[in-house]
């Protein structure tokens, strides 16, 4: 585009006709575009404002309506009167097409003429070069009117080219007298004749058009009859009439008859010539149409934009005056015709040569070649015909003495005479044998195809041979060379290699005996150590498994040991049973058999006492018997204690044996054990003296071996020692040759890891804003939707109708505060959900979003906590109602202590149900009181209360848990109540005795034990004959004896149970009267005290529970198994929530010492401060000494029902002016901390948290109210800012404690933690400053545009406004009143209010920093969508406002807040419009100074660059496709405008205050009376 310009210029246009060539060849593209509708078949219409023809007209200066009318009108004028008749939908867009074509061809004919009066000169010209750029030979699917005049002037200039090659081989044979016959070639003269003689294709086609009603389809009709079968070359396509083919001398062509009367004809219309002259804005456009005549000829009226070869005609012919309208009736077929005719007569009076171009692929593909595709463009060309004729003759040709220089290789030094003529016959004679394959010309040999490249492949293999040899020859010379240097160096390497392989190898020898000498050592005390700690471990490992084997065979013993007892006690028992059962059917069948017995003996008995000598007989012996009887008696007593003596002397003796014989067989075993070790470690000491003397020998052999070989290194060592300096000299310089480079290296190292250092620094910086963007993005959003979910909760409030009468609002913090703090996460009571359920959820307060994630969290935690309780309850409950069937199962209890257990649950549950009916009648108390001042539910007084009622509904919830376990350990003990031993005889007798309710039950059981008591059968004939009754009256009595002390045993163990029952429910009335106090003491605690206490009261509870039922289960290993598992799960619990309090615990320790510390410096302070006088009035005046001025310890104290009437007055109707003018900077911030202070001192987390709630919401409200007040703003940033910062300041952090002076360190917060309110806090100062951008942006959006643009600050450089640019009107109404002062005085006042409320110096500066974002940005975003901006005046103007900002950033101090690097996309477009804008060195310097702009932006400010005045020049396209070239590959964003609402992600660093709490005063204007100071 620069090359074509500089073109035009040189040849005369001037920039305003080439800007106007550029607007007609850009309509004539445009007109292309336009449109038609049809109506109906007759008429069709251009949509309204269509935008292609809208452009058209802008750009030719002509009317929309007049252009639009007559694209779809023409005119029809007769003799008398004039028509307007509308076109068809075809003919309209065939009339655009020709008018596009009419006006490119009377453009091309212009820039002709203007071409040609530049290149005329008065010297008449006698010849020329013309150059002629035709089109080939063309042939597609469907062939038309154009290809028809492309073929026909091949066909002409084919006969032209054939007549031309065919007359040059003559010429050159008659001159070089060779003997030649007539060559045969092809002639298209037929062809052309069907075309243009007469009654030819194009006769007839002139002649349809001429008829009123000529068509396509006539036309071919006429052909058909005129030249179907009696042209050869003509030929009709069997499937169509409206078709027809020509044999070209190429191929065969099929055209299609569609089309051609339309574009032979060409019509255009007048009316539409008519309204492009009457054109006034722009002047080249009638000039093209003024004198029509004169720039009409037949070469450039047939161009119509279509056919090339009409441009390049030399000769044009000459028109005569008048002749333009009949000119412009002909139509494109005559005219094509006579242009072809006078370019056929410039030909033939010219020499022409030819050039061929040929396609390697239709595609346009590297590498690729169509054969058949070339092969059509050779025949199509007539390159092949050409070739034929010049084969048929000698077709190559050479001079005689190119020839000789050519072959001179082929030619012995003898044949080489001195005429050359002569020498090259000769040659060829001896080469070719047959003479007809040449020609002697007189300068030239002719030969026939084929010879040239006979002696060309004779040359080659000379030479190669020649090569051949001349290689062989160098590469031998030069392998002997190489080979000789090789060998030469391979012998100084082997000689250096072997030299120090050598001392390698000694130096390898000497190491490997000095290593093998340490390895010897060392490998010994390896493995001595080694040995040592097996042995060790090994001893342990023996004593351990010795005694594990011990302690299991004493256990499995034991078990055996058990075993055989309970084996001995069953089988005796079942023995006993068998015995019993048998001795009872023995004495049953013994009565049985013994009454029978004594039936017949007392009949005999009856019989003989009848007879007196039956008496005589009895008596006889009686005496003596009754002699020897008391004799055997006494005999037998003796004997009984004398074996009794021995028998108690021989278990004695028995015993002592046993135990000498235990003794000595432990010291046996400890000799044994002994005598064992003794034994290893002799064998060990016996290995160890072998293996020392062993390694004594080798020693003292190595001893010997190293001092020879001492001996020898001393003398190798002094031979090496020369050697050795030598090295060391080189070494050292190495060395510090070494070192230097290394040195350097480090250096570079050093210097590449600073530079990625700061690279991967910046990327964090980067990265890190991007994420802070983000996160204040989030953070803008949700205030945004906060400020829409208020804005549709006021609309709903005002939509819903007016409330029920009785329906009041509780707080609804303190249902967020209660659900975070309160101890015991169980199921809530059901009976304080009214209250709950009265809050309407549409009138409750905001919460922060930091605390309802929060509390979400400790929701989710104490439902799990709550579901982990549930199970346990349920595990519980399992487990007791399998002990109550297993109670069932059993027989039933005494009814002593079942009285007692189920008296003492029903006192417990009744105790329960006491507690809540009171706390039932006491909510309804307070719901039904008839002071509304007290029990209102925003009342602090009902607060409270409410408060203590939850807690005590949870602690309720524990109880009832309490109560829950002790079910379950009266289960237990009633299962720990039964009998242990079940097995022994007197236990069976016992729960036997317990049964009997009667006496004769004791009867039977006393019968039964007579029986069992009686000796073996054989004496049971004696008892019986010596008195059996008084034997039965004996073991009567034993058997009363029995019972009773039996009886007696039973009584006392039951009274010890009773005792042990009654000690224990002595035992839990006391935990119970015990738990009641830790409730009363747990009510009056904090919640955090409360929950501490509440879980080390859990776990000492559940200790001593475990150790109880570890007594319990002490003979169940397995029922105590599974307890464990279940308490260990339990107590994990516990131990969890317990961690969680850890630290709290460890922090309120520590700051317990703190304020004992600070307690007794204060007392023994105030002691040493009070005189004695004021000791004797401390009785009459005692509130005096508190309110000293230097007891004030920098807190506020206020009550709970103030908090309110705080936040009324302290944000919402604080007027931010007046506390900016009168107070301290960030008072209200002060004040608040000082109130959050004192609520920290009174560990009241309550209203710590309401304090907080409520001063963030009431900042939020007052935003929300008045946001659009900068002061407002500002005011409320500087204070949040200052709150935060104090938070920090006193949170007693290290970090932030270390700026404090001492005495702000005694004011640090002791008992809460509110890092999370800081991160709520920083959210609400992030959310501020966003509001306070967009007032600032709100406010200096109006002065940008005109104080930076359109105000000239400098006056009288703008100079005169760019021509053609329209004067731009402002939306606002007051424009011209902002100017550059404005700005700058806008500004002042900003930075004036931000200071005096007492913002932080770096919050300032980022404040600076976006507003001048905000005005480079807006700035720059205009001077992009403006031309008439884009000048070097106005690049003046910008660069001098811009200096102004600058000295503004100086006088203010701000020159370090990154203000100025904000305006530097501005700095530099200023700097673009003013640079030099031409060559690549201006280029290049643009790319290297605009790198805060981007491409699009750069390119933009240079297409709209626009020259005020004549020494100023527009931008070159080139120039700009030059700077796009040098900046594509930099990666930048491809958006065109700057984000002027991007705002820059804040920060607020830490900035601690040195204004001391106690030193603080309230003034009387703020209305906080009710406020103390502490």
């Amino acid at each position: 585009m620069v090359n074509t310009r500089q073109a035009c210029t040189l040849l005369g246009i001037s920039d305003s006709y080439q800007m106007g060539i550029f607007r007609i060849l850009a309509g004539i593209l445009h007109l292309g575009n336009v449109g038609f509708t049809s109506r109906d078949a007759d008429s069709c219409t251009i949509p309204p404002k269509h935008e292609p023809l809208t452009i058209f007209c802008d750009l030719m200066g002509v009317e929309y309506e007049e252009m639009s009318h007559w694209l779809c009108h023409r005119k029809l004028a007769t003799a008398t009167e004039t028509y307007i008749k509308p076109i068809s939908k075809l003919q309209a867009i065939n009339a655009r097409d020709a008018l596009a074509k009419h006006i490119y061809a009377n453009l091309f004919n212009w820039i002709v003429n203007h071409v040609n009066k530049a290149l005329h000169s008065a010297v008449k010209q006698h010849s020329f070069i013309g150059v002629l750029d035709i089109y080939g030979f063309e042939t597609f699917e469907i062939n038309s009117f154009e290809q028809f005049c492309i073929n026909y002037a091949n066909e002409k200039l084919q006969q032209q080219f054939n007549m031309h090659v065919f007359k040059l081989e003559q010429e050159e044979y008659m001159k070089e007298q060779i003997p030649w016959t007539l060559i045969d070639f092809y002639d298209n003269q037929p062809c052309i004749n069907l075309i243009e003689a007469k009654m030819g294709i194009l006769d007839l086609l002139d002649e349809e058009c001429k008829m009123p009603k000529g068509s396509d389809d006539s036309w071919a009709q006429k052909l058909y009859n005129t030249h179907l079968n009696k042209c050869a070359l003509f030929e009709k396509p069997r499937m169509s009439n409206k078709a027809f083919i020509i044999q070209h001398f190429a191929d065969k062509v099929e055209y299609q008859c569609e089309g051609f009367l339309e574009k032979n004809k060409d019509t255009v219309y007048e009316e539409q010539i008519k309204v492009l002259k009457s054109s006034k804005k722009f002047k080249l456009l009638p000039e093209l149409f003024r004198d029509e005549g004169k720039v009409l000829s037949p070469t450039s009226a047939t161009t119509s934009g279509r056919t090339p070869l009409s441009r390049t005609v030399v000769k044009p012919a000459k028109t005569r005056p008048g002749q333009a309208s009949k000119e412009h009736k002909k139509t494109v077929g005559h005219q094509f015709r006579n242009s072809l005719h006078l370019l056929m007569e410039t030909l033939n009076a010219t020499t022409p040569h030819y050039v061929r171009c040929i396609k390697p692929n239709d595609f346009k593909f590297p590498f690729t070649f169509d054969e058949k595709r070339a092969v059509q463009q050779l025949r199509a060309c007539g390159v092949l015909e050409t070739i034929r004729i010049s084969a048929a003759g000698f077709p190559s040709r050479w001079t005689y003495q190119e020839f000789f220089s050519r072959y001179r290789v082929l030619m012995k030094q003898k044949d080489v005479l001195s005429d050359r003529k002569q020498t090259c016959k000769n040659v060829l004679e001896k080469l070719i044998l047959d003479k007809d394959k040449y020609q002697f010309g007189k300068t030239k040999i002719f030969f026939r195809a084929g010879q040239v490249a006979y002696l060309e492949k004779i040359r080659a293999d000379k030479l190669r041979a020649a090569c051949i040899r001349i290689q062989k020859t160098i590469r031998g010379w030069l392998m002997r060379k190489k080979y000789l240097r090789m060998r030469k160096a391979a012998i100084s390497i082997q000689r250096y290699v072997r030299g120090y392989q050598a001392r390698c190898y000694v130096k390898f020898l000497r190491r490997t005996r000095a290593a093998s000498i340490i390895q010897k050592f060392q490998r010994m005390y390896v493995v001595r150590k080694r040995y040592q700690r097996m042995q060790a471990v090994t001893i342990a490992l023996q004593s351990l498994l010795r005694g594990y084997m011990a302690r299991n065979k004493y256990q499995q013993m034991l078990r055996e040991h058990k075993a055989i007892i309970i084996q001995k006690r069953m089988r005796g028992w079942l023995a006993r049973v068998h015995y019993h059962r048998s001795l009872k059917a023995i004495v049953y069948l013994q009565c049985c058999y013994r009454r029978m017995m004594a039936k017949r003996e007392l009949k005999k008995l009856k019989i003989e006492a009848r007879s007196v000598e039956r008496y005589k007989k009895l008596n006889i012996g009686m005496e003596n018997k009754i002699m020897q009887l008391q004799r055997k008696i006494d005999e037998q007593s003796k004997e009984y204690k004398s074996l009794l003596e021995k028998l108690t002397s021989l278990e004695n003796t028995y015993s002592s044996e046993t135990e000498k014989l235990r003794n000595d067989v432990e010291r046996l075993r400890m000799s044994e054990e002994e005598a064992k070790n003794a034994t290893n470690r002799v064998l060990s000491l016996q290995e160890e003296v072998a293996k020392l003397r062993k390694d004594l020998h080798r020693t003292q052999s190595e001893k010997k071996t190293i001092e020879e070989w001492a001996d020898k290194y001393k003398q190798e060592n002094e031979q090496l020692v020369s050697e050795l300096k030598e090295q060391n000299t080189l070494l050292k310089n190495e060395k510090e040759e070494l070192n230097r480079r290394i040195c350097d290296q480090a250096k570079e190292f050093t210097e590449t890891m600073e530079k990625k250092l700061a690279e991967e620094t910046k990327q964090l910086e980067l990265d890190l804003n991007d994420e802070r963007l983000r996160y204040q993005n989030l953070l803008n959003e949700f205030s945004r939707l906060e400020e829409r979910y208020d804005d549709l909760k006021d609309e709903m409030n005002l939509m819903v109708s007016i409330p029920k009468p009785g329906h009041r609002r509780t707080d609804s913090t303190h249902s967020s505060n209660e659900s975070e703090y309160t101890f015991s996460s169980e199921i809530t009571e059901a009976d304080d959900l009214p209250l709950r359920t009265e809050e309407p959820s549409e009138k409750r307060t905001p919460l922060d979003m930091s605390l309802f994630l929060k509390l979400q969290k400790r929701v989710t935690e104490l439902e799990q906590e709550k579901q982990s309780l549930q199970d346990e309850l349920d595990r519980k409950e399992e487990q007791a109602l399998r002990a109550k069937t297993r109670e069932e199962e059993r027989p039933p209890m005494r009814g002593a202590e079942l009285e007692y257990e189920s008296l003492k649950r029903q006192e417990l549950e009744s105790e329960n149900k006491k507690l809540k009916n009171e706390l039932n009648e006491l909510q309804k108390a307070l719901m039904e009181k008839s002071s509304p001042e007290v029990t209102a539910p925003g009342a602090p007084a009902y607060r409270v209360l409410l408060n203590q009622l939850t807690s005590v509904s949870e602690e309720l919830e524990v109880r009832k848990e309490e109560v829950l376990i002790l079910r379950s350990q009266l289960v237990s003990q009633k299962e720990a109540i039964q009998p242990k031993n079940t097995m022994t005889d007197s236990t069976i007798l016992l729960e036997d005795v317990q049964k009997m309710k009667d006496k004769g039950e004791i009867a039977q059981a006393y019968i039964g034990l007579k029986e069992t008591n009686r000796q073996s059968p054989q004496d049971y004939h004696m008892l019986n004959e010596d008195g059996e009754l008084w034997l039965v009256y004996e073991g009567l009595k034993q058997a009363n004896r029995l019972l009773e002390s039996q009886l007696q045993s039973q009584k006392k163990t039951h009274d010890n149970e009773l005792e042990a029952l009654r000690g224990e429910i002595q035992s839990l009335k006391e935990e119970n009267n015990r738990q009641q106090q830790l409730l009363a003491q747990n009510l009056q605690l904090p919640p955090e005290a409360r929950i501490e206490a509440s879980l080390q009261h859990e776990i000492t509870r559940l200790t001593n529970e475990n150790l109880y039922y570890e007594e319990l289960y002490a003979d169940d290993p397995m029922k105590y198994q599974s307890y464990r598992i279940s308490l260990y799960k339990r107590m994990i619990d516990l131990m969890e929530q317990l961690e969680k309090q850890d630290k709290t615990v460890r922090k309120l320790k520590k700051q317990l010492k703190v304020f004992a510390k600070k307690i007794g410096e204060l007392e023994v302070g105030q002691m040493e401060n009070i005189s004695p006088g004021q000791i004797i009035d401390e009785p009459i005046r005692p509130v005096n000494i508190p309110r000293k001025e230097k007891d004030f310890q920098g807190m506020l104290e206020f009550k709970k029902e103030d908090e309110p009437k705080l936040i009324k007055n302290l944000i919402l109707d604080l007027k931010p002016r007046g506390v900016a003018v009168n107070l301290i900077p960030g008072l209200p911030a002060y004040i608040l901390f000082m109130c959050v202070r004192h609520a920290d001192y009174l560990n009241d987390d309550q209203k710590v948290r309401s304090l907080l709630t409520s001063t963030i919401n009431g900042i939020k409200k007052i935003l929300k109210k008045r946001g659009d007040d900068f002061e407002t703003v500002s005011f409320w940033l500087s204070n949040t800012c200052r709150f935060l910062h104090c938070l920090k300041q006193y949170s007693g952090e290290e970090g932030f404690m270390k700026h404090n002076t001492p005495r702000q360190n005694e004011h640090c917060l002791t008992n809460f933690d509110l890092a999370e309110y800081r991160q709520v806090l920083s959210d609400l100062a992030i959310q501020i400053y966003q509001q306070l951008v967009r007032v600032l942006e709100n406010i200096l959006q109006p002065m940008i545009v005109s104080g930076m643009l359109e105000h000239e600050t400098i006056q009288g450089v703008s100079g005169v406004k760019p021509t053609g640019l329209r004067k731009r009107t402002s939306s606002i109404a007051d424009e011209g009143t902002y100017t550059l002062d404005s700005i700058i005085r806008q500004l002042n006042t900003f930075h004036s209010v931000m200071c005096q409320h007492g913002m932080d110096p770096e919050l300032i500066k980022q404040v600076v920093k976006q507003m001048f974002y905000i005005v480079g940005a807006v700035t720059l975003n205009n001077l992009l969508l403006r031309k008439d901006m884009c000048s070097w005046s106005k690049g003046m103007q910008i660069r001098y406002n811009v200096s102004q900002l600058e000295e503004w950033l100086r006088d203010k101090n701000l020159m370090n807040s990154g203000a100025k690097e904000t305006l530097e996309p501005l700095i530099q477009a200023a700097q673009l419009l003013q640079v030099k804008k031409k060559t690549d060195e201006d280029a290049e310097a643009i790319c290297s100074m605009c790198n805060a702009l981007t491409t699009a932006q750069i390119v933009k400010v240079l297409n709209l660059y626009t020259p005020v005045n004549e020494f100023e020049e527009r931008v070159l396209v080139s120039f700009i496709r030059t700077i796009q070239m040098r900046l594509r590959d930099r990666k930048d964003s491809p958006q065109l405008l700057m984000d002027a609402k991007h705002i820059f992600p804040v920060t607020f660093p830490f900035n601690p205050s040195s204004l001391a709490l106690e030193t603080i005063q309230i003034p009387a204007s703020l209305g906080l009376g009710f406020i103390l100071r502490v």
